[in-house]
C-alpha cells in the first residue's frame, strides 16, 4: 500500500497488487514503485496503480528506482545490476558491477548508485552502459538523496557523518559530523535534512557556505527513518520506522 499524505486534509491509501520496495516521483502526480519483475505506475489524483512488467526480467528483484529528467526510468536490483529503460517496459542498457543496488538518484541524465555492501557511490553514464566514477562513502553509508543544487547527499551512519558529493565529475565536496545515529535524509532548495534516530530529531543544514551549518532542529516521531520535503508547500514529512506514524512539519525551512 502507498499512502498519500497531503499538506492538509486526510491521507488516502492506494492499494498495490504486490509488495513494493522503493519509490520515485515525477513531480506531476505520478509515482513509480519498484517491485519484483517490474514496477507500478501510481496515479496520485485517481488513486490507482497499474503494473508494468519489464521485458526479460520476470524474476528480477528490483530494489531501487529513479526517474531521469528525460523521462527514462532507472531500476536497480538485489543482485547488483542497474537497468536503464528505453521505453516503459524495455531495457535499453544494463550494468552489473555492484554487490546490491540499495538506492538510486539522478542528477540530470546521470544516475547515482548507493551500494551499502561496498559503502560506495557510483555514477552511471547517460547511456546506462558504463560506470563513470566511484568513490567510497565513509564507513557505512545507508541512505542517499539528491537536491535541487545538483548535489548528492549521503548519510554515513556508521561513521556518523553527512557526505555531500558533486556529480560532474563525482567528487566529495563536504563532510560533516552528525551524531546520534544519522539515517533519514532529504534534500531541498534551502536545506539538507538529516534525522538522528537515536534521539528522535531532524536537523536542517545550510550547505551554501561550503560547510554544513545547522539552521533548524525539530523533535520527531520515534525512529525517524524516512524524510521527504515538499518544495511547493515547504512541508517536511517524517516517517517513523517503528510504526509511530508520519509527522508533518509545515514551514519547516523557515528560520525561527
Amino acid at each position: 500500500m502507498v499512502t498519500v499524505v497531503p499538506a492538509a486534509g486526510q491521507s488516502r491509501p492506494v492499494t498495490l497488487p504486490a509488495p513494493a520496495t522503493a519509490l520515485a516521483g515525477d513531480n506531476n502526480g505520478t509515482v513509480y514503485a519498484a517491485t519484483r519483475g517490474g514496477y507500478f505506475r501510481i496515479d496520485l489524483r485517481a488513486a490507482t496503480a497499474g503494473r508494468v512488467d519489464v521485458e526479460g526480467q520476470r524474476g528480477t528483484y528490483f530494489t531501487a528506482i529513479a526517474r531521469r529528467p528525460d523521462g527514462k526510468l532507472v531500476l536497480g536490483s538485489a543482485d547488483g545490476a542497474v537497468y536503464t529503460l528505453s521505453s516503459d517496459s524495455t531495457v535499453g542498457a544494463s550494468l552489473k558491477i555492484f554487490a546490491k543496488v540499495d538506492a538510486l538518484v539522478t542528477q540530470g541524465d546521470t544516475a547515482v548508485v548507493l551500494d551499502r555492501g561496498q559503502t560506495s557511490v557510483t555514477t552511471v553514464s547517460a547511456n546506462g552502459n558504463d560506470a563513470q566514477h566511484a568513490l567510497r562513502a565513509g564507513e557505512g553509508a545507508t541512505t542517499m538523496a539528491a537536491d535541487a543544487a545538483g548535489r548528492v547527499l549521503v548519510v554515513d551512519t556508521r561513521g556518523g557523518q553527512l557526505l555531500v558529493f558533486g556529480t560532474d565529475p563525482l567528487m566529495l565536496r563536504q563532510r560533516y559530523p552528525v551524531r546520534d545515529a544519522p539515517y533519514g535524509l532529504a534534500g531541498s532548495k534551502k536545506l539538507a535534512w538529516v534525522s538522528q534516530t537515536a534521539i528522535n530529531t531532524v536537523v536542517g543544514y545550510d550547505l551554501a557556505t561550503g560547510i554544513p551549518v545547522e539552521k533548524v532542529r525539530y523533535r520527531t516521531v520515534q525512529q525517524p527513518n524516512i524524510l521527504a520535503f515538499d518544495e511547493a508547500s515547504g512541508t517536511l514529512y517524517v516517517v517513523s520506522g517503528s510504526g509511530a506514524g508520519v509527522q508533518v512539519i509545515s514551514g519547516a525551512a523557515e528560520i525561527k
